[in-house]
């Protein structure tokens, strides 16, 4: 259906035909954080699912365990007529070259991330359907939603339609893992994969985990304690964006002190200005160019020396040695403390 308050199409529940999908066979390739809830939650809905995992996989017992067909990569593509691609992007085109044999005319090979279509990695057959169908949440919140009679919002892209119901069908399969409950987006491959980047890099993983650790340097440098540098900058953010999911950037604003608001609303620019703004839209050219994606490759190729670097020099960051000790002297409800620990694991 079409909301004339937005720019685009949302489906739900009754938009969807689930006799697009019931008579089929899906083979869900991988089972991790999404290949676990999608597999559960689309034989929970009358959907035959064979789960595709290498036979070294340690993750083949627990799918076994939860009542799962199992078989190799290329053999659950082989005998699917709807071939779910879950592993991690970067292992994605190896695990194409596995299969791409088994597939056949009319087959679908289905992602829930653009990155290897859109970035030429994987270039699948002209005469199968590809389409995206991407929850937008951990795969675990997409298990425990569907599980609460719930959804997870969720997108829905089309690449190749050759049999002409690609879209259908790719509705019939969100409708079966719990997210046209909630609503799923339509859009493409290429703006699925280049907002996705660009939100992680400059907003959500990037933008705001440097933020955080400015801030909290700014504050120690200038001798007050890491304790409390620790929870302004850093804990306090979790209550921030808690307000804004809920209600947008107005609920946020209505939810603090009048101080608050006029201190953010009236210095906020000062921090991220122009310069800021220039150096957004550079990182978002190097996602549409291509850039980071070759970067990326080249990465991995060479076995991740700056990513791994990258990553111990997060690690190790002075916040992260005065955040460990401080959260541990707090008494964290475990639920909530476990499903974040989750969440992380997750992303």
């Amino acid at each position: 259906m079409t909301d004339e308050n937005l720019n685009t199409t949302v489906y739900y529940d009754d938009d969807a035909d689930h006799s697009a999908i019931e008579d089929k066979t899906v083979a869900v390739l991988g089972y991790g954080s999404q290949g676990h809830a999608h597999s559960q939650n689309l034989s929970e809905s009358g959907v035959d699912v064979v789960v595709g995992l290498r036979k070294s996989s340690s993750s083949r017992a627990a799918a076994k365990a939860d009542g799962l067909r199992v078989a190799t990569p290329a053999a659950a593509a082989a005998e699917a007529d709807i071939v779910s691609v879950l592993v991690p992007d970067t292992v994605q085109p190896a695990v194409f070259d596995q299969i791409e044999d088994g597939l056949e005319p009319g087959d679908t090979l289905q992602f829930a991330h653009g990155f290897n279509i859109h970035y030429n990695q994987i270039q699948p057959p002209e005469d199968v359907d590809v389409t995206m169908v991407a929850p937008k949440s951990p795969g675990h919140l997409v298990r425990r939603n569907y599980e609460n009679d719930e959804g997870t919002p969720g997108l829905l892209a089309v690449y190749q339609d050759e049999t002409g119901e690609a879209k259908e069908e790719a509705l019939a399969y969100a409708h079966g893992i719990g997210c046209t409950r909630a609503g799923v987006i339509e859009t493409t491959f290429r703006e699925e994969t280049e907002t996705d980047l660009f939100g992680e890099q400059a907003v959500l993983c990037g933008g705001m985990t440097a933020l955080v650790k400015e801030g909290y340097e700014t504050l120690v440098d200038a001798g007050y304690s890491p304790e409390m540098a620790y929870f302004e900058c850093l804990n306090e953010m979790k209550l921030i964006v808690d307000l804004m999911y809920e209600g947008g950037l107005s609920n946020m604003w209505d939810s603090v002190s009048d101080t608050a608001e006029y201190g953010g609303l009236s210095r906020g620019d000062d921090i991220i200005d122009d310069h800021a703004r220039e150096k957004m839209e550079q990182v978002l050219e190097e996602v549409q160019d291509g850039t980071f994606a070759r970067e990326w490759i080249a990465e991995n190729q060479a076995g991740r020396p700056s990513y791994t670097q990258l990553k111990e020099a997060e690690e190790t960051h002075h916040i992260e040695q005065v955040g460990e000790p401080l959260r541990d002297l707090f008494a964290w409800d475990d639920g909530n403390e476990e499903e974040a620990a989750e969440a992380a694991a997750d992303d």
